[in-house]
């Protein structure tokens, strides 16, 4: 590491990003995924530093903008977590549209400023509501998203036979009522979510194997959502929390996480094009969501979903390493 490194922290519905704007090496030319790649071959003890204790914490999720390879991309960005490199970050994309207008790597304009941000999943669609010239409300409508596994059902330790989907929503999750684990939200603490969620995940990971139609490196289970069960369409909010990567818990709704909800919700007849949802989070934040369009990803029947949220920054910080620091790349206590 030959200089500091520099951030400007934001959170969208109280999940952090912290967005990388300077000290990186410069990344080969390629894909994004092949940029993802290096950075996890070659650089991650950086995302290590910047991720984890003393700098971090072990909910910590990050944003390293490289250069875009797909036409059209305003930005790309890679996505980086307690525990790697995710291929799709809602909250990020809400965070970065926002981000863009006001770092001028998009031109404003009067009602809404689109940004096209290239993911590791795809390019990514956002329109950033302008109010008196300033972003406010940020939308994105996602990569096609898809049921891929429906009504499965495994042992899962302690709580027995549980009944669960997978959905791909840029990522993809294992989706399940928290009710069949004995939680219920606003009563049962945290700690017994993410349990709960972390079991699922490991149990579906290892019985299932996924399958994305455009590249390996998007097929493996990223996480659980656990529900409240209020799938069926309702003007009720539907409260879930997401358990990701080494037991991260997103503070947020989660986008993808919503974006794959609604590919569930619309292969069961649950929801139509047009519906709006409202999808709350543990700490009460709350994404909206509906089905934008029906299409298709590879053999699977698809649709995009359009989510929208807030996000606000929190700060920004410069990282350096002293010598003989012992714990130069960083630790997590949990």
């Amino acid at each position: 590491m030959s200089g500091p490194l520099t951030v400007i922290d934001m959170h969208t519905g109280g999940e952090p990003l912290r967005i990388i704007t300077g000290g990186y090496p410069d990344l080969p030319k390629g894909t994004i995924l092949e940029k993802r790649a290096y950075v996890r071959d070659h650089l991650d003890h950086l995302r290590k530093l910047m991720m984890l204790e003393p700098r971090g914490h072990a909910d910590m999720y990050g944003a390293l903008l490289v250069e875009p390879d797909l036409p059209g991309a305003d930005l790309a960005v890679l996505f980086m977590h307690n525990a790697g490199y995710s291929t799709m970050c809602g909250h990020a994309v809400i965070a970065l549209g926002r981000f863009a207008v006001d770092q001028g790597l998009v031109t404003p304009r009067e009602r809404v400023t689109p940004v096209n941000i290239e993911c590791p999943c795809g390019l990514v669609r956002a329109e950033v509501a302008m109010r008196d010239g300033q972003p406010a409300e940020v939308s994105f409508e996602s990569v096609p998203s898809f049921l891929f596994a429906r009504d499965r059902v495994l042992d899962i330790g302690e709580w027995g036979r549980i009944r669960f989907d997978i959905a791909y929503g840029g990522a993809f999750y294992a989706l399940a009522d928290a009710r069949q684990f004995g939680l219920r939200f606003g009563r049962d603490p945290v700690a017994a979510f993410v349990a709960a969620g972390d079991s699922l995940t490991r149990a579906a990971s290892a019985a299932i194997a996924l399958h994305h139609p455009d590249d390996a490196e998007l097929a493996f289970l990223y996480g659980t959502i656990l529900t409240d069960g209020n799938d069926a369409y309702s003007d009720r909010p539907t409260r879930n929390v997401c358990v990701f990567a080494e037991r991260q818990v997103d503070r947020s709704p989660t986008g993808s996480g919503v974006t794959a909800r609604l590919a569930a919700m619309q292969a069961r007849g649950q929801i139509a094009p047009g519906q709006s949802r409202v999808f709350e989070s543990l700490v009460g934040s709350r994404f909206s969501g509906s089905v934008a369009s029906a299409t298709t990803a590879g053999p699977y029947p698809a649709i995009t979903a359009m989510v929208t949220g807030r996000a606000f920054y929190s700060g920004k910080a410069e990282f350096t390493i002293e010598d003989g620091d012992p714990f130069a790349e960083g630790f997590l206590v949990r």
